[in-house]
Protein backbone atom coordinates (compact mmCIF):
# COMPACT_ATOMS: atom_id res chain seq x y z
CA UNK A 1 0.00 0.00 0.00
CA UNK A 2 1.30 3.44 -1.12
CA UNK A 3 1.65 6.09 1.58
CA UNK A 4 -0.62 9.18 1.01
CA UNK A 5 0.20 11.49 -1.22
CA UNK A 6 1.11 14.95 0.49
CA UNK A 7 -1.83 16.94 -1.31
CA UNK A 8 -4.10 14.59 0.23
CA UNK A 9 -2.78 13.91 3.73
CA UNK A 10 -5.38 14.51 6.65
CA UNK A 11 -4.45 17.03 9.51
CA UNK A 12 -2.82 14.34 11.88
CA UNK A 13 -0.89 12.96 8.80
CA UNK A 14 0.51 16.42 8.55
CA UNK A 15 1.40 16.72 11.89
CA UNK A 16 3.12 13.56 11.76
CA UNK A 17 5.07 14.64 9.27
CA UNK A 18 5.55 17.79 8.35
CA UNK A 19 7.44 20.76 8.58
CA UNK A 20 6.67 23.81 9.60
CA UNK A 21 8.40 27.47 9.33
CA UNK A 22 8.53 28.97 11.97
CA UNK A 23 9.67 32.56 13.02
CA UNK A 24 11.42 32.37 16.29
CA UNK A 25 10.15 34.66 18.99
CA UNK A 26 13.26 36.20 21.23
CA UNK A 27 13.95 34.49 24.78
CA UNK A 28 13.41 30.94 24.61
CA UNK A 29 15.54 28.91 23.38
CA UNK A 30 15.43 26.44 19.81
CA UNK A 31 14.77 23.23 22.04
CA UNK A 32 12.29 24.85 24.07
CA UNK A 33 10.62 26.18 21.05
CA UNK A 34 10.40 22.65 19.71
CA UNK A 35 9.51 21.29 23.13
CA UNK A 36 6.54 23.85 22.95
CA UNK A 37 5.63 22.68 19.61
CA UNK A 38 5.24 19.20 20.49
CA UNK A 39 2.81 19.82 23.37
CA UNK A 40 0.67 21.54 21.38
CA UNK A 41 0.33 18.61 18.48
CA UNK A 42 0.17 16.21 21.60
CA UNK A 43 -2.71 17.71 23.02
CA UNK A 44 -4.15 18.33 19.38
CA UNK A 45 -3.94 14.76 18.41
CA UNK A 46 -5.56 13.60 21.85
CA UNK A 47 -8.46 16.61 21.46
CA UNK A 48 -8.90 15.42 17.89
CA UNK A 49 -8.83 11.50 18.85
CA UNK A 50 -6.97 10.31 16.18
CA UNK A 51 -4.14 7.23 15.90
CA UNK A 52 -1.61 9.66 15.43
CA UNK A 53 1.09 10.12 17.47
CA UNK A 54 4.46 12.91 17.15
CA UNK A 55 6.91 11.63 19.57
CA UNK A 56 9.62 14.23 18.90
CA UNK A 57 10.01 17.65 16.75
CA UNK A 58 13.28 18.60 15.68
CA UNK A 59 14.90 21.94 14.58
CA UNK A 60 16.67 22.60 11.72
CA UNK A 61 19.80 24.62 12.74
CA UNK A 62 20.37 25.67 16.37
CA UNK A 63 19.25 29.89 17.48
CA UNK A 64 20.66 31.83 20.52
CA UNK A 65 17.46 32.43 22.66
CA UNK A 66 18.10 36.39 21.80
CA UNK A 67 17.99 35.64 18.13
CA UNK A 68 14.96 35.58 16.00
CA UNK A 69 13.53 34.36 12.38
CA UNK A 70 13.92 31.19 10.48
CA UNK A 71 13.41 28.30 12.33
CA UNK A 72 12.36 25.76 10.21
CA UNK A 73 10.38 22.73 12.53
CA UNK A 74 10.85 18.68 11.62
CA UNK A 75 7.46 17.22 12.71
CA UNK A 76 7.61 13.62 13.73
CA UNK A 77 8.70 11.38 11.43
CA UNK A 78 10.18 14.15 9.67
CA UNK A 79 12.89 14.65 12.27
CA UNK A 80 14.80 11.99 10.44
CA UNK A 81 15.17 14.12 7.51
CA UNK A 82 17.41 16.81 9.65
CA UNK A 83 20.74 15.81 7.75
CA UNK A 84 19.38 17.52 4.69
CA UNK A 85 19.84 20.98 6.65
CA UNK A 86 23.56 19.93 7.31
CA UNK A 87 25.04 21.77 4.74
CA UNK A 88 22.13 24.74 4.12
CA UNK A 89 23.31 27.56 3.71
CA UNK A 90 22.09 30.24 5.88
CA UNK A 91 21.58 33.84 6.08
CA UNK A 92 21.11 36.54 8.63
CA UNK A 93 20.69 40.30 8.74
CA UNK A 94 22.88 41.42 11.42
CA UNK A 95 23.58 45.04 13.46
CA UNK A 96 27.38 45.60 13.65
CA UNK A 97 28.02 47.86 16.46
CA UNK A 98 31.29 49.63 15.69
CA UNK A 99 33.30 51.28 18.53
CA UNK A 100 34.67 54.09 17.23
CA UNK A 101 33.52 56.30 13.63
CA UNK A 102 33.26 53.84 10.38
CA UNK A 103 36.11 54.27 8.00
CA UNK A 104 36.14 55.26 4.50
CA UNK A 105 36.65 51.83 3.44
CA UNK A 106 33.96 49.98 5.04
CA UNK A 107 33.14 47.95 1.70
CA UNK A 108 36.96 46.61 0.94
CA UNK A 109 37.47 45.63 4.15
CA UNK A 110 33.93 43.66 4.09
CA UNK A 111 35.34 42.04 0.53
CA UNK A 112 38.08 40.26 2.62
CA UNK A 113 35.73 38.30 4.84
CA UNK A 114 33.83 36.47 1.81
CA UNK A 115 35.17 32.99 1.09
CA UNK A 116 36.88 30.76 3.40
CA UNK A 117 37.51 31.98 7.37
CA UNK A 118 39.01 30.12 10.33
CA UNK A 119 36.74 29.99 13.37
CA UNK A 120 36.78 28.59 16.66
CA UNK A 121 33.66 28.15 18.36
CA UNK A 122 33.21 30.98 20.93
CA UNK A 123 33.13 29.43 24.68
CA UNK A 124 29.48 29.41 25.33
CA UNK A 125 28.78 27.08 22.73
CA UNK A 126 27.47 23.63 22.08
CA UNK A 127 30.27 21.93 20.26
CA UNK A 128 34.10 21.73 20.92
CA UNK A 129 36.16 24.87 20.85
CA UNK A 130 38.41 23.83 17.25
CA UNK A 131 39.88 26.15 14.78
CA UNK A 132 37.34 25.25 12.12
CA UNK A 133 36.69 26.58 8.37
CA UNK A 134 33.43 28.03 7.55
CA UNK A 135 32.62 29.78 4.10
CA UNK A 136 30.89 33.14 3.91
CA UNK A 137 29.20 33.64 0.33
CA UNK A 138 28.52 37.12 0.88
CA UNK A 139 28.31 40.30 3.07
CA UNK A 140 26.07 43.18 1.66
CA UNK A 141 25.71 46.40 3.41
CA UNK A 142 21.96 47.42 4.14
CA UNK A 143 22.17 50.55 5.88
CA UNK A 144 24.68 52.42 8.39
CA UNK A 145 25.48 55.25 10.43
CA UNK A 146 27.96 56.81 12.34
CA UNK A 147 29.08 53.88 14.38
CA UNK A 148 26.29 51.03 13.23
CA UNK A 149 25.97 49.11 9.91
CA UNK A 150 23.20 46.58 8.78
CA UNK A 151 24.87 43.62 7.41
CA UNK A 152 22.96 40.67 5.30
CA UNK A 153 25.78 37.80 5.45
CA UNK A 154 24.76 34.23 3.30
CA UNK A 155 27.16 31.47 4.96
CA UNK A 156 27.53 28.10 5.50
CA UNK A 157 25.81 26.50 8.39
CA UNK A 158 27.74 26.69 11.80
CA UNK A 159 29.22 30.29 11.08
CA UNK A 160 29.44 32.06 14.22
CA UNK A 161 28.14 35.65 13.52
CA UNK A 162 28.92 36.89 16.83
CA UNK A 163 32.58 36.04 15.78
CA UNK A 164 32.49 37.34 12.38
CA UNK A 165 31.41 40.71 13.99
CA UNK A 166 34.10 40.75 16.55
CA UNK A 167 36.89 39.92 13.25
CA UNK A 168 35.37 42.52 11.36
CA UNK A 169 35.65 45.26 13.79
CA UNK A 170 39.41 44.93 14.28
CA UNK A 171 39.76 44.99 10.58
CA UNK A 172 38.06 48.39 10.52
CA UNK A 173 40.48 49.20 13.06
CA UNK A 174 37.39 50.52 15.25
CA UNK A 175 36.17 47.22 17.67
CA UNK A 176 32.89 46.00 16.90
CA UNK A 177 30.21 43.47 18.55
CA UNK A 178 27.36 42.04 17.65
CA UNK A 179 23.83 43.99 18.29
CA UNK A 180 20.26 42.61 17.11
CA UNK A 181 20.95 39.63 14.84
CA UNK A 182 17.87 37.93 12.57
CA UNK A 183 18.06 34.75 10.22
CA UNK A 184 16.15 35.08 7.39
CA UNK A 185 16.87 32.03 5.37
CA UNK A 186 17.87 28.15 6.13
CA UNK A 187 18.17 27.03 2.95
CA UNK A 188 15.09 27.17 0.87
CA UNK A 189 13.02 28.30 4.26
CA UNK A 190 13.23 32.22 4.06
CA UNK A 191 10.93 34.76 5.49
CA UNK A 192 8.40 35.14 3.29
CA UNK A 193 6.49 32.88 4.59
CA UNK A 194 7.17 32.50 8.32
CA UNK A 195 4.69 31.10 10.64
CA UNK A 196 4.21 32.57 14.64
CA UNK A 197 4.12 30.10 17.58
CA UNK A 198 0.79 32.38 18.06
CA UNK A 199 -0.41 31.39 14.00
CA UNK A 200 0.47 27.65 14.55
CA UNK A 201 -1.29 27.32 17.95
CA UNK A 202 -4.33 29.26 16.92
CA UNK A 203 -4.56 26.87 12.97
CA UNK A 204 -4.67 23.91 15.88
CA UNK A 205 -7.32 24.93 17.63
CA UNK A 206 -9.39 25.72 14.28
CA UNK A 207 -8.73 22.17 14.05
CA UNK A 208 -9.79 20.58 17.08
CA UNK A 209 -12.45 23.17 17.91
CA UNK A 210 -14.09 24.12 15.17
CA UNK A 211 -13.28 21.23 12.51
CA UNK A 212 -11.64 24.14 10.09
CA UNK A 213 -8.06 22.53 9.03
CA UNK A 214 -7.77 24.87 6.47
CA UNK A 215 -5.53 27.72 8.73
CA UNK A 216 -3.66 24.67 9.64
CA UNK A 217 -2.52 23.67 5.97
CA UNK A 218 -1.08 27.20 5.76
CA UNK A 219 1.05 26.56 8.05
CA UNK A 220 2.45 22.91 7.85
CA UNK A 221 4.12 21.84 4.92
CA UNK A 222 4.49 18.09 3.56
CA UNK A 223 7.79 17.11 4.99
CA UNK A 224 8.65 16.84 1.09
CA UNK A 225 9.16 20.79 1.22
CA UNK A 226 12.27 19.90 2.88
CA UNK A 227 13.91 17.74 0.54
CA UNK A 228 13.30 20.12 -2.89
CA UNK A 229 17.21 20.66 -3.12
CA UNK A 230 17.74 16.81 -3.33
CA UNK A 231 18.05 15.11 -6.41
CA UNK A 232 14.92 12.48 -7.12
CA UNK A 233 14.27 8.83 -7.69
CA UNK A 234 11.21 7.59 -8.30
CA UNK A 235 10.95 3.88 -7.73
CA UNK A 236 8.07 1.51 -8.19
CA UNK A 237 5.73 0.25 -4.92
CA UNK A 238 6.85 -3.19 -5.00
CA UNK A 239 10.27 -1.64 -4.80
CA UNK A 240 9.28 0.70 -1.92
CA UNK A 241 8.25 -1.83 0.32
CA UNK A 242 11.25 -3.76 0.12
CA UNK A 243 13.09 -0.23 0.85
CA UNK A 244 11.08 -0.45 4.01
CA UNK A 245 12.56 -3.33 5.29
CA UNK A 246 15.95 -1.87 4.77
CA UNK A 247 17.07 -3.20 1.17
CA UNK A 248 18.81 -0.38 -0.78
CA UNK A 249 17.29 0.79 -4.02
CA UNK A 250 17.95 -1.79 -6.87
CA UNK A 251 17.61 -0.36 -10.91
CA UNK A 252 14.92 -2.77 -11.90
CA UNK A 253 12.85 -1.26 -8.76
CA UNK A 254 13.69 2.60 -10.37
CA UNK A 255 11.08 3.97 -12.37
CA UNK A 256 12.82 8.07 -13.24
CA UNK A 257 15.57 9.78 -11.72
CA UNK A 258 15.18 13.80 -11.98
CA UNK A 259 17.43 17.15 -11.20
CA UNK A 260 16.64 18.72 -7.23
CA UNK A 261 13.18 20.64 -7.85
CA UNK A 262 15.58 23.75 -7.34
CA UNK A 263 17.63 22.86 -9.82
CA UNK A 264 18.81 21.26 -13.26
CA UNK A 265 21.48 19.20 -12.67
CA UNK A 266 21.00 15.42 -12.37
CA UNK A 267 23.06 13.38 -8.96
CA UNK A 268 26.19 11.99 -9.28
CA UNK A 269 27.49 9.50 -7.82
CA UNK A 270 27.63 10.44 -3.42
CA UNK A 271 25.50 12.39 -3.99
CA UNK A 272 22.13 12.34 -1.30
CA UNK A 273 19.06 11.84 -2.89
CA UNK A 274 15.99 11.58 -1.93
CA UNK A 275 12.92 8.39 -3.12
CA UNK A 276 9.61 8.88 -3.81
CA UNK A 277 6.53 6.62 -4.84
CA UNK A 278 5.02 7.49 -8.11
CA UNK A 279 2.19 9.45 -6.02
CA UNK A 280 5.23 11.83 -4.66
CA UNK A 281 5.35 10.65 -1.28
CA UNK A 282 9.10 10.84 0.22
CA UNK A 283 10.75 6.88 1.25
CA UNK A 284 14.08 7.28 2.00
CA UNK A 285 17.39 9.03 1.87
CA UNK A 286 20.07 7.74 0.61
CA UNK A 287 23.91 7.64 -1.54
CA UNK A 288 23.23 7.75 -5.49
CA UNK A 289 25.84 5.15 -6.34
CA UNK A 290 24.83 4.14 -9.98
CA UNK A 291 22.85 4.95 -13.25
CA UNK A 292 19.22 3.61 -13.60
CA UNK A 293 19.76 2.67 -17.41
CA UNK A 294 21.58 -0.51 -15.82
CA UNK A 295 19.23 -3.41 -15.63
CA UNK A 296 20.54 -4.46 -12.62
CA UNK A 297 22.73 -3.18 -9.07
CA UNK A 298 22.33 -0.79 -6.85
CA UNK A 299 21.07 2.61 -7.90
CA UNK A 300 20.91 3.87 -4.19
CA UNK A 301 22.74 3.10 -1.36
CA UNK A 302 19.85 3.26 1.94
CA UNK A 303 21.06 5.90 4.73
CA UNK A 304 17.35 6.56 6.65
CA UNK A 305 14.22 5.18 5.70
CA UNK A 306 11.00 8.24 6.72
CA UNK A 307 8.24 5.98 6.32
Amino acid sequence: MLPTPPEDRSPAELLSFGVVSLDKPPGPSSHEVADWTQDLIAEALAAAETDHTVDRVAHAGTLDPKVTGSLPLLLGRATRIAQVFDDSVKEYVAVLECHGPLPSDVTATLSEFVGDLYQKPPRKSAVKRQLRVRTVHDIAVLDEGDRQLLLRVRCEAGTYIRKLCHDIGLALGTGAHMGDLRRAATGRFDDTDLVTMEDFADALAFWTEDGNDEPLREVVSPAERALAPLGRVTIAPSAAEEVTDGAPVYAPGVIDVSPPATGDTQPSSGDLVACYTPNGAAICLGRFVGSAVADSGTVVELERVVV
